[in-house]
């Protein structure tokens, strides 16, 4: 399937690179969570989407566990009924261990992206009759004290190599897919888009992140969600 080679390549090409501090542990789910991750693509990568959604990169709590991009263990598994063994990474934060769908905490961006898509759409099947949804950046990166360093926080020597890898990755899953849309969920992931895929024919946008940290998606994202898509032209 040629998702699943698109994601072994970029696993291929990522694991490659090295990272310096204050990244003090990376995590490549591609890797250790490979067979949660090739189930989902598998699953529900076979269609032809109207709208590509695009994350940044794994929460600790989300796709680090399940290997599915805002992978709330109890949403990859109660909804779009994925579950399969989860390895760990070669290094590992005493304050970060990977539990796989044995994880106890859950992810709120993942608790709220997925849910919208749920109570929304009711099945995954109807929702990925329409939707695709992929991250940009696959790796996680963790500092020493246990804190998440997002990639637009890495050093240019360290982020250029990185984002050539994750834009040809997104090119090729574009040039799959054939969305008639990708749409960055935040603002890092919908400039990287931009970037990547100038010159493709493809409408671009952005809808609002769901992360707690942002004060406004705490008020109601569901909503904003669905409004942001109707203003880029997009129905749910």
């Amino acid at each position: 399937m040629e998702l699943v080679e698109i994601a072994r390549r970029l696993r291929r090409d990522v694991g490659r690179l090295r990272f310096r501090q204050p990244v003090a542990y990376v995590y490549n789910p591609l890797d250790y969570a490979w067979r949660p991750h090739r189930a989902y693509l598998e699953r529900f990568g076979r269609g032809r989407p109207q709208v590509v959604l695009l994350g940044m990169n794994p929460g600790p709590f989300g796709m680090v566990q399940t290997g599915v991009p805002f992978g709330d263990v109890s949403m990859v598994r109660d909804w779009l009924g994925i579950e399969a063994p989860v390895g760990r990474p070669a290094r590992e934060h005493p304050k970060r261990p990977v539990a796989g769908f044995e994880c106890p905490r859950g992810e709120v961006s993942g608790q709220r992206f997925w849910g919208w898509a749920r109570d929304t759409f009711g099945r995954p099947e109807r929702f990925f009759a329409r939707f695709f949804v992929a991250n940009y950046c696959p790796l996680a990166f963790i500092e020493a004290s246990g804190r998440n360093r997002t990639p637009d926080k890495l050093p240019r020597a360290e982020r250029e190599p990185l984002l050539v890898a994750c834009n040809l990755a997104l090119r090729r899953t574009v040039a799959y897919l054939h969305p008639e849309f990708v749409v960055g969920v935040g603002r890092f992931a919908a400039d990287r888009a931009a970037a990547a895929l100038e010159g493709v024919p493809v409408r671009l946008g952005v809808v609002p992140h769901p992360s707690p940290a942002s004060p406004a998606a705490n008020r109601g994202w569901a909503a904003q969600m669905t409004r942001s898509l109707a203003d880029l032209g997009i129905s749910t």
